[in-house]
């Protein structure tokens, strides 16, 4: 009823007014109202016709049944429109029937031509006027009403996405930021305003402006920054004592808007923020469209990312298949409920019993085979290498067989970074199902190949969200040491580029993605000590424990004797493997007899084989804290490793 009787409120103040608008319109175009008499019968006719079509006009396009609080530059242009319309019609229906019908009374004269094209812009300014002192009204009380709860934001950059989070903060006054101008490093922006915002200087002014301002909070609208300036703007931030917000890129960047729900605050993802990975997705889609795909290990963080990109390509079937229950359970439910026309098939199995794994090649005969599932934790699988073994080198070693057997064209093996000159029984488990794969590209002339990254941030068990529980539980954050690296990637990243990569792929060949640059893991702890809202060495304190069995200083990726090169796609180099003779099968039963029989001196020796670098492996036990500070890292390139950027 409320907004019933607004509009009939607006109808009687449009009436009124156009009621009046013509003579002013004739007033304007006589420059006062000295002589009009001769004109007043024909402007009372146009009046008639005015009133009578600009009703019709509003009405018809809705104008009466709308919430004039809402109201936005669509609306205005609506009533540009419908009146824009009307003025046309009125004008001609006048001067076209006005002298059949009525005729021109001696001592009259006929309406001056630029009177309804006046009448018109009037009638705009007038309906539109009134309209939008209700949206303003509106808009001042519920600043007003919620002035004690309102917080002042600084929007840093002023380019497309901080321009709309501008417009949507400001359409939305019941929010508790209040947009009071924009930080942006173009200086050929400082001073413009925006959306009635001013550009009040560079991103250097961040603290000063804040102050001056009174500002509680800045959102950092700027999706291609790089990490080490959200990193900047973060400190810049934390020295000014307030808030700050982010647009995550990706988001942002894909919806080609900025939605207020995008906005959160800044996570490690975003510090080590790279430029967006860009998919050839006619390549990926011509890979998997119409395919019937599988995934191994499809409940973890890798495997279930996998499922839901993959399913964008217009696959036929997907098969999810793991060895945990409730994981599997969880992504297909979720996967039925986004994607109800696919068929989506969950298969809970372990990848170590070979004729499982058979019957369901048989039973599915993917034409596509993604096979993520592995052990990953370094320390667990130095104490447990049967473990590894059984699962990384016997299980890829039935995946490949099966997919050999039952006619599988692309078979894509997700590796790791750890594989290169491997220190660990995980990673030389790995390098053996690198060659595992290899072999059979080789032996079968199909599209067989492994793809090489390092650590994703926020997988289950890795080092983010352990450093989040410690910090947590009050700290100490343990860091291993000081000088240690690693290299990082989002998980849809990571993801993004495995599809790619097995798009490119023609047979044999290992991919290694694009990690950027190693981040140092205690850089990484302090980083999330302080987006948690604490202070390293005083709220949280940072613990050296030494290197743990089988850990590396720094990782590499690619082998010493291997060439690599750049794939099509920036972001995806491949290295040429050495022509080495791959593990036979009477190897890998005897390695697998060593498993079972949990003789970890027979499984370290015969790894070697593959993996020499095994035989050289760093302290296995803790270290006293002075020790591990004192350690310097070893050489970048030791061991015959070389690093990504290597070449170009």
């Amino acid at each position: 009823m409320r907004v019933l009787f607004r509009n009939r409120m607006l109808l009687f103040i449009d009436l009124v007014g156009w009621s009046l608008l013509p003579l002013l319109a004739l007033g304007v175009r006589l420059d006062g109202w000295e002589g009009a008499g001769p004109y007043l019968p024909r402007v009372v006719i146009f009046t008639v016709w005015a009133i009578l079509f600009q009703f019709a006009a509003l009405y018809l396009s809705g104008m009466y049944r709308r919430m004039w609080r809402y109201a936005s530059l669509d609306e205005l242009f609506s009533i540009t429109a419908a009146l824009g319309i009307a003025g046309v019609v009125t004008g001609t229906i006048h001067f076209t029937f006005s002298p059949v019908l009525i005729p021109r009374e001696p001592g009259t004269l006929s309406l001056p031509r630029a009177v309804p094209i006046i009448n018109a812009l009037l009638a705009v300014i007038w309906s539109g006027g009134v309209r939008f002192a209700l949206r303003y009204a509106a808009y001042r009380v519920q600043r007003f009403r919620g002035r004690h709860k309102v917080q002042r934001a600084l929007i840093l950059g002023a380019g497309d996405a901080g321009s709309s989070l501008a417009r949507e903060l400001i359409a939305n006054p019941g929010l508790d930021l209040e947009p009071i101008g924009f930080l942006d490093d173009d200086v050929r922006k400082h001073g413009q305003v925006i959306y009635g915002l001013p550009v009040l200087g560079g991103r250097e002014l961040l603290v000063e402006v804040a102050k001056a301002h009174y500002a509680g909070t800045a959102i950092i609208a700027m999706p291609t920054a790089s990490g080490s300036v959200v990193r900047e703007l973060q400190d810049l931030c934390r020295r000014a004592q307030i808030r700050a917000l982010i647009i995550p890129g990706f988001e942002a960047l894909l919806r080609g808007k900025v939605n207020l729900s995008q906005l959160r605050t800044v996570q490690i993802e975003d510090l080590l923020r790279r430029e967006p990975v860009r998919t050839d997705h006619q390549q990926v889609a011509e890979l998997l469209s119409g395919m019937t795909v599988l995934v191994t290990g499809a409940g973890g963080s890798i495997g279930s990312e996998l499922c839901r990109q993959i399913l964008r390509f217009g696959v036929r079937e997907l098969v999810l298949l793991g060895h945990g229950e409730n994981s599997i359970f969880a992504i297909h439910n979720e996967l039925r409920a986004s994607h109800p026309e696919v068929r989506i098939h969950a298969v809970i199995a372990d990848i170590r019993d070979t004729k499982r794994i058979h019957a369901v090649f048989r039973r599915f005969r993917p034409q596509a085979v993604f096979h993520a599932a592995a052990h990953k934790h370094v320390p667990l699988m130095e104490d447990n290498p049967e473990e590894a073994v059984t699962n990384n080198v016997g299980g890829t070693f039935n995946v490949v067989a099966a997919a050999e057997r039952w006619g599988t064209q692309h078979c894509v093996l997700i590796s790791t970074d750890k594989a290169v000159n491997p220190a660990n029984v995980m990673g030389a488990t790995k390098r053996v199902a690198e060659r595992l794969v290899h072999d059979a590209a080789v032996r079968s002339g199909r599209d067989f190949v492994s793809v090489r990254f390092g650590n994703v941030l926020g997988s289950r068990g890795s080092v983010v969200p352990t450093f989040q529980a410690q910090i947590a539980a009050g700290g100490p954050v343990r860091v291993t040491h000081e000088e240690m690296t690693r290299y990082f990637m989002t998980i849809p990243e990571a993801v993004q580029l495995v599809l790619q990569a097995a798009a490119l792929g023609r047979g044999g060949e290992t991919f290694v993605l694009d990690m950027g640059e190693p981040v140092r893991i205690l850089d990484l702890a302090r980083d999330l000590i302080l987006l948690s809202g604490f202070e390293p060495g005083r709220d949280i304190q940072i613990e050296f424990t030494g290197l743990r069995p089988g850990e590396k200083m720094f990782e590499e990726l690619f082998l010493g004797s291997e060439s690599h090169s750049r794939t099509s796609h920036e972001k995806v180099y491949v290295a040429k493997n050495e022509h080495l003779p791959g593990p036979t099968r009477q190897w890998i039963v005897a390695l697998m007899q060593a498993a079972r029989a949990g003789d970890h001196d027979t499984i370290r020796v015969m790894l070697t084989e593959y993996a020499p670098s095994l035989a050289e492996l760093p302290p296995t036990g803790p270290l006293p804290v002075e020790v591990a500070g004192a350690l310097a890292p070893p050489p970048r390139n030791s061991g015959g490793g070389a690093r990504l950027r290597a070449e170009g």
